[in-house]
């Protein structure tokens, strides 16, 4: 029997935006994110697969969320996530939003070497290789000095 791994207390209760980039059709995983999520006490939206850029800058807008976890199976974040941060990044309104990124990164997996230092350097708050687990997500989660923001303002509605 293996024993899963202890929950980590969280800082808590953050409004959190789950999507993939957009070339990636899988949902098994955005659905597993948001259980963990909501399970750790946050609030979750989950705007699903395929989420084109301007979509995703749309739903961080609509939403406000104090994070924003991107999440690749089919090999692709690195490519996708790269070009996808440096848009959010550009948003004035939007530039200060933790987001982060993990799962399958690139199509030669392990082989391939990490992709984390360049996603870094791109924007990304913190990268997650799929070969980590979901062990390390969780611990960043609950580490006190993960950026989250605090918005006292509604929602701001997408025309």
């Amino acid at each position: 029997m293996i024993a899963p791994e202890p929950l980590p207390s969280t800082t808590g209760r953050r409004r959190v935006l789950v999507s993939s980039v957009s070339s990636d059709s899988h949902t098994w995983n955005l659905v597993f994110l948001q259980l963990l999520l909501e399970e750790l006490g946050h609030t979750v939206t989950n705007i699903g697969a395929c989420v084109p850029d301007d979509l995703l800058i749309a739903e961080c807008r609509r939403h406000r969320p104090d994070m924003v976890v991107i999440s690749s199976v089919n090999g692709h974040g690195y490519l996708d996530g790269r070009r996808l941060i440096a848009r959010l990044r550009a948003e004035p309104d939007l530039a200060g939003i933790p987001v982060v990124i993990g799962g399958k990164l690139g199509t030669r997996g392990a082989e391939g070497g990490s992709h984390a230092p360049e996603l870094v350097e791109a924007g990304f708050d913190a990268v997650f290789e799929d070969s980590a687990g979901i062990g390390e997500f969780r611990r960043y989660l609950a580490a006190p000095q993960t950026p989250a923001l605090h918005h006292d303002a509604p929602p701001v509605p997408v025309p």
